[in-house]
């Protein structure tokens, strides 16, 4: 399945898992960050990422360029406090 496909599943599914006035608030949310002008500053497809560094979960400076020596790179972002 497309990434695509797994998320218009899981869009079409909200309406089932949670309550009308919360499914309110995640819309408009949305809205608003669309309305703030993110979209057009976010990266596109094909646009090369900023180069960064951060900890990973034991401290250890992590940094893109030396991952990327190593193959393709891929970032997951949590939400919420570990």
């Amino acid at each position: 399945m497309v990434l695509r496909d797994s998320l218009d599943a899981r869009r079409a599914g909200a309406k089932d898992r949670f309550p009308p006035e919360d499914l309110a608030v995640m819309h408009r949310a949305t809205e608003d960050l669309r309305n703030s002008g993110i979209v057009q500053r976010a990266l596109k497809i094909g646009d090369t990422a900023p180069a960064w560094q951060l900890p990973d979960s034991r401290g250890a400076i992590l940094r893109s360029h030396e991952l990327l020596a190593k193959g393709p790179l891929v970032l997951t972002f949590f939400r919420g406090v570990w």
